[in-house]
């Protein structure tokens, strides 16, 4: 989901996507590995928020709550909320989950709510989105969700479109706001 969403953000010439991942934590709520992954995304560090025009974070779900990572990581930005570094800044959420009512929207709600406390502007995908329409797997006007089930089925075409089509909003309202 994240590769398409950043598709949607480099599909302006104006915005490139950097695409960052988040370590495990551990039962005791520490993170567990400190050192860069060997594959996949680099891990991301506090400071990307503050220099980032915009910002697209996404979860799996886990019983309509966002993954512990995610959770974590947030808690540990107290120092930008105080200092108002992310005010202003273009948001939006995405997520998986394993079933069609597996909580996609109150995951991507819960993921909303730290970027509030900060003072981001959240977008979704408008309902001008003929996939929100067409779509029987994931895609919400919150923002970008897909339903993985125990197979860890593909997205759908619906699905890449939404993830497309929020990254290219995200994109458009940054370009608009620093013009």
């Amino acid at each position: 989901m994240a590769e398409h969403i950043g598709l949607g953000v480099d599909s302006n010439p104006k915005c490139q996507a950097i695409v960052r991942s988040l370590p495990e934590v551990s039962c005791n709520t520490e993170q567990t590995a400190a050192s860069l992954p060997t594959t996949g995304a680099t891990y991301v560090d506090p400071g990307d928020l503050e220099s980032c025009r915009g910002l697209i974070v996404g979860s799996p779900g886990y019983f309509g709550n966002m993954a512990a990572p995610v959770k974590y990581f947030f808690d540990q930005t107290s120092s930008f909320w105080l200092s108002g570094a992310l005010i202003d800044k273009p948001a939006a959420v995405f997520t998986s989950t394993s079933s069609m009512h597996g909580g996609q929207e109150s995951v991507l709600l819960s993921m909303m709510l730290p970027l509030l406390h900060h003072g981001m502007l959240i977008s979704g995908i408008p309902y001008s989105e003929k996939a929100i329409h067409r779509t029987r797997t994931g895609g919400t006007p919150y923002g970008a969700s897909h339903v993985a089930s125990e197979q860890g089925q593909r997205l759908s075409q619906d699905e890449i479109i939404c993830c497309q089509t929020l990254g290219k909003r995200v994109a458009h309202i940054v370009v608009q706001m620093n013009a």
